[in-house]
Formats: C-alpha cells, structure tokens, sequence
C-alpha cells in the first residue's frame, strides 16, 4: 500500500465503479493499518458516501470491525449516525448483524440516535429482533446501562 501511495498516478480517494473508495474498502475488510495509512492523506475524505449512501464508518460497524470503528470516530468529520440511501445507521447494522461491542460503542455517542427508524420503519432494536441477537437487543432496550461514555 505504502508503494502504491507514493505514485503521482495513484488516487487515493478515488471511487470504483460502485462509487467505493480504498477507505471504505479498508474499513470493510478490517485492515486497520490501510485504514491509518490512508487517513494521514489530505486528500482522502473519510465521510465520502458510496453509490448506496454508505460511509467507510458505516462499512466498519457493519462488519463488527471494533478497531477501525474506534479509529474514524478519532476524526472529528465522522458521524456515527449517517444513514445510507435506505435511512439505515451505523447502528443498524452492528445491531442486526449482532456485533455487541460496535452497538455498546456507538450507544455512547451523544450524536446517535438509538431509535432511529429507517426508510422501512424498523429500528436497530428491530433489525436485532428480526435476526435473534438477544444480548444486541438487551443493549438497545437500556442503552443508558449498558453504553460506554464517549469522549465527546
């Protein structure tokens, strides 16, 4: 990657044909060091949507990857709450994909909503129920007991 940076040619920011970056990707395939080598560029933009509405963060909390969560939300550009093209959150898909511990991070943010519906009307919390992610489901029914205070 680092050899790949250093060309003039090579774009780092620059969307594939589904509008994806090399960040999201990053993020979507857990390489948390490509995720650090690409956010120390100027040019790359963590928040840039793909063709379906979705943010590197959002790939990142939809694959459960609690490294490279923790890592965009050190930049302050990043909102934990973008819904993509369907109204669907960070936080709904950690919850229906089940990852406990992205869900218990992102429910920490003063910036998310934890009840937020989607274009469909379904909530994280129903995102959990529908695919049985209990634990996911006992988080977002208290989330003032269970959330880890953020630092913002």
């Amino acid at each position: 990657m680092k050899l790949l940076l250093a060309r003039e040619e090579v774009g780092p920011d620059n969307p594939d044909h589904l509008g994806q970056t090399p960040l999201s990707s990053a993020a979507l395939k857990r390489h948390e060091g490509v995720v650090k080598l690409l956010l120390a560029r100027e040019e790359v933009n963590p928040c840039k949507l793909d063709g379906d509405g979705r943010t590197p963060f959002t790939y990142a909390a939809r694959g459960g990857h609690l490294g490279v969560v923790k890592i965009l939300l050190e930049r302050e550009e990043v909102t934990p709450d973008t819904p993509d093209m369907w109204g669907q959150t960070p936080l709904s898909y950690a919850a229906e994909y089940g990852h406990e511990e992205v869900v218990k991070v992102l429910l920490g943010r003063v910036e998310v909503t934890p009840d937020k519906p989607d274009y469909f009307g379904q909530t994280p919390l129903m995102h959990a129920a529908l695919r049985g992610h209990k634990k996911v489901m006992a988080l977002l029914q208290r989330p003032d007991e269970t959330m880890i205070p953020s630092a913002t």
